[in-house]
């Protein structure tokens, strides 16, 4: 039986000073343990979802729910919610807080009010993992984008959320950035936190993830795995994703081979792409 960490129920949301439904009757589970890719055009709700997700905003009609009970709203529940939800916005700025990047990922702990030697113990930790311990005490200001990044991953993960959302996560980053952070959140997935990341690159969607989310206009219009998700090229077409490179390649309208070998062939093609 699949059981379901977050569940969207119905869920509309207009943001203060508008009229228009940013969220109109969402409905989405999402499953425990997966790395689940959401995607859709600028303005679908995508980041929407996110922020109604940690709690940040509430949603207008519909529930939210973690582990099947209904969000509370009172400052306890929210704290809580937070440690076990994590949230990296697109852009760091809005992350960064502390002067230094030590400082940073120490401020979610210090509220927390954990004793200090565990405090030193988890921040030293994330500085490892992340790569972060020659900038340890470097003003946050002083760092490169890619770097900001690799902080606002450490902040939220020091606090070890048991689902973590990334809101385009790779967006302004070259390769070499890019294939860091995915080595990462590799890593993040194996030691057992369930993964949501809001993209546009479809590539990055196909080779990763393991279920997808297909919003448009505040409601979820497909999901599935990706093979079974990118075959339905008439929706995605209509929505103006498309479909991935190399899933055009293997099966689009000049992939015309067909039978058992050429079948086999691209099964082991695409599983070489996910594998890299």
């Amino acid at each position: 039986m699949e059981q379901w960490l977050l569940e969207f129920e119905q869920v509309h949301y207009t943001y203060p000073g508008t009229q228009q439904s940013v969220l109109n009757g969402l409905t989405l589970r999402i499953p425990l343990g997966k790395k689940c890719a959401l995607i859709g055009q600028n303005g679908c709700g995508k980041t929407t979802l996110f922020l109604l997700a940690n709690g940040l905003y509430k949603p207008r009609a519909g529930t939210v729910s973690w582990k099947g009970q209904p969000l509370r709203y009172d400052r306890q529940s929210m704290t809580k919610l937070r440690q076990q939800v994590g949230l990296v916005f697109q852009d760091p700025e809005q992350q960064l807080v502390a002067s230094t990047v030590e400082e940073d990922i120490s401020y979610g702990l210090c509220n927390l009010g954990l004793p200090t030697a565990e405090i030193q113990k988890r921040v030293e930790q994330a500085l490892v993992q992340f790569g972060l311990t020659e900038l340890a005490t470097k003003p946050v200001h002083h760092l490169s984008l890619g770097q900001k990044k690799r902080v606002s991953l450490a902040d939220v993960m020091v606090l070890e959320p048991e689902l973590l959302l990334l809101d385009e996560p790779s967006s302004y980053l070259d390769q070499m950035h890019t294939r860091k952070l995915m080595a990462n959140l590799k890593k993040i997935h194996n030691d057992g936190t369930t993964l949501v990341m809001a993209t546009h690159d479809l590539n990055l969607v196909y080779r990763w993830a393991d279920w997808i989310f297909v919003m448009d206009k505040g409601r979820l219009v497909l999901e599935g795995k990706p093979e079974n998700v990118f075959t339905k090229r008439d929706v995605l077409e209509e929505l103006q994703l498309g479909v991935p490179v190399v899933h055009e390649m293997l099966f689009g309208e000049g992939a015309t081979e067909e039978g058992e070998v050429m079948d086999a062939l691209r099964q082991r093609i695409l599983e070489l792409f996910r594998h890299f």
